[in-house]
């Protein structure tokens, strides 16, 4: 990866899987933990195939925006190329939206959130 852009990504559900990983950028991810606070995790289910077959999970979990600042969400930063970042879009269904957030480190990362 020495040379590339990245591009830091929060995740908090199935994209902190290693077999996730594997089947969406064909590398185990490196990372390191954070919290996005004025969300909180609610479920939601995928009635996608291919992306119930690689997860393994036909319900996930989705960050709901709260606007209180006591509800956090604990996750990983990631950091993804461009073709990775276009690969993960591919992955989350259309009940996610991918936004700019900032985390309780300070650091600003994309994030898949309600739609």
């Amino acid at each position: 990866m020495s040379g590339l852009a990245l591009i830091a990504l929060f995740s908090y559900g199935t994209l902190r899987q290693a077999d996730v990983q594997m089947a969406n950028y064909g590398r185990v991810l490196d990372g390191d933990s954070d919290e996005l606070h004025g969300y909180r995790l609610t479920p939601v289910e995928i009635t996608n195939p291919e992306v119930v077959k690689v997860s393994g999970l036909a319900v996930h979990t989705i960050a709901t925006a709260t606007g209180d600042p006591e509800d956090r969400i604990e996750g990983m930063v990631f950091r993804l190329t461009e073709a990775e970042l276009a690969a993960t879009d591919a992955y989350e269904t259309d009940a996610y939206a991918r936004i700019e957030v900032a985390l309780e480190s300070g650091r600003l990362a994309w994030a898949y959130v309600a739609a």
